[in-house]
């Protein structure tokens, strides 16, 4: 059996990978000149299950568990160092609701903080623990999921390829475009996303900080060296490229007020892209014929791309059908889609 992975993100490394596991003889197809420099590239980089229930539905959670596993053990390239979530003394409010929206944390005070995270002494004087997750560079792991994936005899990848130059006819094509697939997905839309990577020296930070703020919340992720990736911006509209001034300030405000050093940090890198995502913000599998979609990842594409590939392995290898992912009605997804267009259209930019 010969299956077709169009896209070498995340989602479509992983679904290469859980294929190629199964044995299916996997041709990968990617019209970059190399795997990852897509949307997965400005990716934090969070395995943050439980944190994401503050705004997501329990599926994301869910689902999210099975990264943990995936990217910390199987492939060694994540960091089980947990998430700290933490408020301005004037936003206690917030940190009180996230803690009733979210599950498997530790409540800490200024002290356990700083014990944590010695640079934040003094910061904050609550904070919230998840101690089970972890992170991870993502364009280090998508160059390790690469190279796992060069050491199978059954995987072949092409790059600055459009798949419709294919000679060879598969028996399955696994649709892994992200925003780009808006020709054959109609419900889906773009989120745009924009993040910093700062280096600083004075800064020492083991793990994500998730700063909470009812207009411009913030998480710092340490990517090591002396970097930070500072994220991310939610807008609702489709200008891939651009990065804001506005934006700009307004993510180094926040990474001032968990740290003041962040306001002499260096800017290394300023990046934008879409984030494929549905009306409900759910990720979707969708079969059509001999090609399955895997898309609506939104803003957590590292997280939800193992769990997504496995059931797109299934479903080819063994036709599974797993519900909790795999659409019932698309048309009525689609036409739901079209609608969120339209008011995401009226309403513009929504906040970071």
């Amino acid at each position: 059996m010969l299956a077709r992975v169009i896209g070498a993100g995340v989602a479509g490394l992983c679904a290469a990978y859980a294929l190629a596991r199964k044995g299916v003889d996997v041709e990968i197809v990617e019209r970059e000149s190399a795997p990852g420099l897509g949307c997965s590239r400005f990716a934090g980089g969070m395995i943050a299950p439980w944190c994401e229930l503050e705004s997501a539905e329990p599926l994301v959670a869910t689902l999210g568990e099975e990264a943990l596993d995936f990217w910390s053990r199987e492939l060694g390239v994540a960091t089980v160092a947990g998430s700290l979530v933490v408020a301005p003394a004037r936003e206690r409010a917030e940190l009180a609701d996230f803690a009733r929206r979210t599950r498997n944390f530790e409540s800490l005070d200024a002290k356990e903080i700083a014990a944590l995270e010695p640079d934040l002494a003094g910061r904050f004087d609550a904070a919230l623990f998840f101690p089970q997750e972890a992170h991870l560079d993502p364009r280090a792991a998508l160059i390790a999921l690469t190279e796992r994936l060069a050491q199978a005899p059954n995987v072949t990848l092409h790059v600055l390829q459009d798949a419709a130059g294919l000679e060879t006819i598969p028996d399955w094509i696994i649709d892994c475009r992200g925003f780009a697939a808006r020709d054959a997905l109609p419900g889906l839309r773009g989120v745009k996303g924009e993040m910093l990577i700062l280096r600083s020296e004075e800064i020492s930070l083991t793990r994500p900080v998730r700063m909470l703020h009812p207009r411009r919340p913030v998480y710092v992720v340490p990517r090591g060296e002396g970097l930070f990736m500072v994220g991310a911006t939610m807008i609702e509209n489709e200008e891939r490229a651009r990065v804001t001034a506005r934006s700009v300030v307004e993510l180094i405000n926040s990474a001032f007020a968990v740290h003041p050093a962040f306001a002499e940090a260096e800017i290394v890198e300023t990046g934008s892209d879409l984030r494929p995502a549905f009306a409900d913000n759910l990720p979707s599998l969708s079969k059509r014929g001999r090609t399955l979609y895997i898309n609506g990842l939104y803003r957590h594409g590292f997280l939800l791309a193992p769990a997504l590939a496995r059931r797109a392995a299934e479903v080819i290898v063994n036709d599974g059908h797993f519900p909790e992912v795999m659409d019932a009605d698309s048309n009525q997804r689609a036409a739901a889609g079209c609608e969120r267009d339209h008011v995401a259209n009226a309403a513009g930019r929504t906040g970071v």
